[in-house]
């Protein structure tokens, strides 16, 4: 029943009300100290999905052009839920990365290979031996024209899966997603605990 139920998505009626008051107030970035909660004007932002947000949020905060990296939770019904009630599966919520970029030095292209290519997108409810609705993949965006190009990027990787004999990809799309911030500890884990845990691995499966 335990794994029935970390495998199935909470209804709205039945997930956890949450608070209307952020779990955090202030949040930096451990390693290039911006302000978390500051976009530039014109700049980008994605919120993508790849299992445990710990080492997820690794590939991203390294790539040339991305501003800064938050951890956090999206998807789900809960307001500002904090990382105990994700765990219950009683939000709704996954796991994410929320990654804010300059597209004039970095391309969303470049950041959908970085994610298809860094972890399983065909285990639905899971990834690897993190199991529950909180480690499914999914990708939110804030306008249409992204949202396409993410579309056509999932085409063009699930005709390499099938290639490679995968399954067909469950990765959730959609645009316009509420972003909650995880808590302190959680931001840039992996930057702050160096041999922390880290539950990522791909495919195998390369665009090029």
């Amino acid at each position: 029943m335990f794994f029935i139920k970390k495998n199935n998505l909470v209804d709205k009626s039945d997930a956890l009300v949450g608070r209307n008051d952020p779990i955090e107030n202030e949040l930096f970035h451990e390693i290039n100290g911006r302000n978390l909660m500051e976009i530039p004007k014109n700049f980008e932002i994605i919120i993508l999905g790849m299992g445990c947000f710990w080492g997820a949020e690794k590939i991203f905060w390294k790539l040339e052009g991305v501003y800064h990296t938050s951890v956090g939770y999206a998807g789900g019904y809960t307001k500002n839920p904090t990382y105990d009630e994700v765990c219950s599966g009683l939000t709704g919520h996954t796991e994410v990365v929320r990654v804010v970029y300059d597209p004039n030095k970095l391309n969303l292209k470049t950041i959908l290979i970085e994610f298809w290519e860094g972890h399983d997108p065909t285990q639905g409810m899971r990834q690897g031996n993190d199991i529950g609705t909180q480690y499914r993949s999914a990708i939110f965006v804030n306008n249409s024209e992204n949202l396409n190009d993410v579309k056509t990027s999932k085409t063009e990787f699930q005709y390499l899966l099938d290639s490679a004999g995968f399954n067909e990809i469950t990765t959730e799309i959609k645009k316009n997603i509420d972003f909650y911030f995880a808590e302190t500890y959680h931001q840039q884990y992996l930057y702050k605990n160096p041999n922390g845990y880290c539950g990522l691995g791909g495919c195998g499966v390369k665009f090029k």
